[in-house]
């Protein structure tokens, strides 16, 4: 099975660097559309789709593999790997953004910066740590999930998309939710919410870029400040955006922000 086809691949761009973009629980790599067209001219951009999302080769999905997040990181590497493109800049939104600080911390040599967007390495209120739910709250999402897909999305859309009075965004936010197979949504809800990587963050060696929205709150303002605090080579950035997909509500502010962090050197303004 070629890795281009079961994840997807998408290359695009040119340049001496590479920018590769990962998207979050639910989504796929369509959700990038109103950014990478801004780092093509300066940047090779490689877009992918998780094994189970978009149009990413069903087939593949196996589900030992893929119950736990250590599975998706692994299909990170590989996809480097066929690319023959390191060390790169990985973007991840959300759930992505721990799943490439796993894969970096396993072959930091393929990666030469991380930029995280909304990440929380657990969602669970648990020693001290406010991941911004309850433990009853996270088995609500997931009952409600696992009985009823199309109300599950329909609710969660537009909490985590926020942006109330551009209703749009939710709705299409929830067509996503509801493209996915519903079996293997579940499972990679389970995974994503209920995974515990706090002690991993430690361990990562990478620049990063970390960026947290005003008010989000699936990754409330703790938990950005935790991720900072635990990264060490970490830089944190508060953007205005509100919601938890800045990258569809406010894409010039994430491009600003992200072209910052890279610098004049690497890309022309």
């Amino acid at each position: 099975m070629s890795i281009v086809r079961r994840n997807n691949v998408q290359v695009t761009g040119s340049g001496d660097n590479t920018l590769i973009f990962s998207h979050g629980f639910g989504c796929d790599q369509n959700m990038w559309r109103f950014v990478t067209p801004a780092f093509e001219r300066d940047y090779r951009v490689v877009l992918f789709d998780h094994v189970g999302a978009g149009k990413s080769d069903l087939s593949q999905y196996k589900r030992p593999k893929y119950d736990s997040l250590q599975g998706y990181a692994d299909d990170v590497i590989e996809i480097i790997d066929t690319t023959r493109v390191e060390p790169i800049t990985f973007i991840g939104h959300s759930v992505s953004a721990i799943i490439e600080a796993l894969a970096a911390i396993h072959q930091p040599e393929k990666f030469k910066r991380l930029v995280m967007i909304g990440p929380s390495p657990c969602y669970v209120n648990t020693d001290g740590y406010a991941g911004g739910f309850s433990r009853a709250d996270i088995d609500g999402l997931l009952d409600l999930l696992e009985n009823n897909h199309l109300g599950w999305s329909s609710t969660m859309a537009p909490v985590i998309m926020s942006n109330s009075d551009r209703p749009e965004l939710s709705t299409e936010l929830n067509e996503s939710f509801c493209r996915t197979d519903p079996e293997i949504m579940k499972q990679f809800a389970r995974v994503t919410f209920l995974s515990d990587n706090r002690d991993d963050l430690g361990l990562l060696n990478t620049p990063t870029l970390v960026l947290k929205c005003s008010q989000d709150l699936i990754a409330p303002h703790d938990v950005g400040e935790f991720v900072h605090r635990h990264v060490a080579r970490s830089h944190l950035v508060t953007l205005q955006a509100t919601g938890h997909c800045p990258h569809l509500s406010a894409p010039e502010e994430t491009i600003a922000a992200i072209k910052t962090y890279l610098g004049a050197r690497d890309c022309r303004t």
